[in-house]
């Protein structure tokens, strides 16, 4: 990915920038200071998209330098990358990365099937590894989960020459009963703690009723 030094100008020179069709951003690590750049918006965007984990970045036709994204800021309306963060690496060292988790094959799950809803509550995990390693993203397949299954970090399958950093335990999905099964069970479970309320009241006053009776005696 080809990009150009900038010199800092401020927020109004960032503007001027992203009208312009680029995106500013800085260069971090390495033992080295801070570099500020700028990359056109499509170059960055398709770099992205198609390069992985790891890019190769071109400072105005210097030779390359082996970078990972550390920050991307996004317009909080449009979507637009408004600023971009980018960390040197060496490929020899393991390096810590946030990378997405897609769960497949939700659709044709048993639990799905019978009207079950997946909730997705971690989308995102901790990866050690090689910065060649690093995948763009980890899939785990749901295919086979009933309602009230769950699965959690533990189950989760890495590539070879990659760690997954967290605890085992840590929920990452789970197959919810249908709503109207739920409700069900709601009710059902109302009713019997209502019967068993009933129940302790009869036997309170039959108590109470039969000392009063041993007391007229």
């Amino acid at each position: 990915m080809a990009a150009s030094v900038r010199e800092p100008t401020g927020s109004r020179g960032a503007r001027r920038l992203r009208r312009a069709g680029n995106v500013p951003g800085i260069l971090y690590g390495g033992g080295q200071d801070p570099v500020p750049f700028e990359v056109d918006a499509r170059d960055l965007r398709n770099a992205l998209a198609h390069a992985g984990a790891l890019l190769d970045l071109q400072l105005d036709g210097a030779r390359g330098t082996p970078v990972v994204l550390k920050e991307l800021v996004r317009h909080p309306v449009s979507g637009a990358t408004m600023h971009v963060d980018l960390l040197r690496v060496r490929l020899d060292r393991t390096i810590l990365a946030q990378v997405a988790l897609e769960l497949i094959g939700a659709d044709d799950a048993p639990g799905t099937r019978e009207g079950g809803v997946l909730e997705h509550s971690t989308r995102e995990l901790t990866i050690e590894a090689l910065p060649a390693a690093i995948p763009s993203s980890l899939e785990h397949d749901v295919s086979e989960m009933q309602v009230g299954d769950i699965i959690t970090v533990g189950d989760i399958d890495a590539p070879d020459g990659v760690t997954i950093i967290g605890e085992p335990e840590t929920v990452i999905a789970t197959m919810h009963a249908p709503r109207r099964r739920a409700e069900e069970d709601s009710e059902i479970e109302e009713e019997t703690e209502v019967v068993g309320e009933t129940a302790a009241a009869s036997g309170d006053e039959a108590a109470a009723k039969g000392a009063a009776d041993a007391s007229d005696e």
